[in-house]
């Protein structure tokens, strides 16, 4: 399964972050029943590295796993042998770019600025994460593809089942999701499960 093909077709990342770690299962299946199939698990989620083996071992094909808020290249490095199929930063860090690539993982750093974001790319970067998105909003993207339009962007933060669309009218790739899909400081009990497919169907339909 090509990884980075398969963020483009299904275009929506749910973030999970700060998650128990006896939660993560049946969060990923929660979103996984509302259609949402491209999960990211932040390294400052207990047991992280386990979280991602387990997870890819349970889903294998049917869900893609990656790392999130990797900071270093060791960080990336344990991340990807562990099964993580992307890695995603909330910077640019070139040696965690060249570590990705060289284990061959899908490298998504975060960037703002358009200096930033070229930077980025040239250094390797298959999508560039624009974060954080809500700051300047969905026409940011067009205005960074006036002059940078071969570089893919994948707007994180502060987006949401009313402005999601919005930011795929305006060029995304794809788009990260956090807590307005998956808020990890409820407990998960059977009803916040169910929530958190209804929210997943929705972000779906939101795009579709």
């Amino acid at each position: 399964m090509n990884t980075l093909q398969s963020i483009y077709d299904n275009k929506l990342v749910a973030v999970i972050r700060g998650a128990k770690e006896d939660e993560v299962l049946d969060i990923a299946e929660a979103l996984y029943e509302g259609g949402v199939k491209i999960l990211e698990i932040t390294a400052e989620t207990p047991g992280f590295l386990n979280l991602i083996s387990q997870l890819s071992n349970t889903f294998d094909d049917q869900v893609i796993v990656g790392a999130g808020t990797v900071l270093d290249p060791e960080t990336a490095r344990a991340a990807i042998l562990s099964g993580a199929k992307f890695i995603f930063s909330p910077t640019v860090n070139t040696e965690t770019i060249q570590m990705t690539n060289r284990y061959g993982a899908v490298s998504i750093p975060g960037a703002m600025t358009p200096t930033e974001i070229l930077t980025a790319y040239e250094h390797g970067a298959d999508v560039i994460k624009v974060f954080p998105a809500g700051v300047l909003g969905p026409t940011y993207l067009k205005d960074v593809h006036g002059p940078l339009s071969h570089i893919p962007l994948m707007p994180t933060g502060g987006i949401d089942v009313g402005n999601i669309k919005e930011y795929f009218q305006n060029g995304a790739a794809a788009a990260g999701i956090g807590s307005s899909l998956v808020n990890t400081k409820k407990p998960m009990d059977e009803e916040a499960l169910q929530e958190i497919t209804k929210k997943a169907a929705q972000f779906v339909k939101a795009i579709t």
